[in-house]
């Protein structure tokens, strides 16, 4: 099975793994919070987060369009930026916290050489693409 057709079919146990590790950013009793806390209105940061991760998941496994990634990035970016809690490292780190919840996720199929290899051919060629 390919890379892409693995993380479709783990996408909703992948968003859910990178939600938690975005909101265990933060302190334990506002983690706690946004993860229980489903209004809109007394959870405006765990909505937007959880609202912006699935569609963002999508760009950069599926599509990898700038203008949709940026779209998606910038409410969350915003959110966190904002929060004197967080340094401006942390509000945007939370992107690579998707690299652990892939991992972690696909743990079983990433010991079959050919499913590691496209993995770490992604991060490379993307390490490259920023480069250039």
């Amino acid at each position: 099975m390919k890379l892409k057709d693995l993380l479709e079919k783990r996408k909703s146990a992948i968003i859910k793994h990178w939600f938690n590790l975005v909101v265990d950013t933060y302190p334990s009793d506002t983690s706690r919070f946004l993860k229980k806390q489903k209004d809109h209105f007394a959870n405006p940061v765990g909505t937007t987060i959880s609202y912006n991760l699935g569609p963002l998941f999508d760009e950069l496994v599926m599509d990898m369009d700038p203008a949709a990634i940026t779209k998606l990035l910038d409410p969350i970016i915003r959110i966190r930026a904002v929060q004197v809690i967080l340094s401006p490292s942390q509000a945007v780190g939370f992107v690579f916290s998707l690299k652990e919840a892939v991992r972690k996720n696909l743990k079983k199929e990433l010991l079959d050489n050919k499913v590691l290899n496209e993995l770490l051919l992604k991060e490379f060629t993307g390490h490259l693409k920023e480069r250039v």
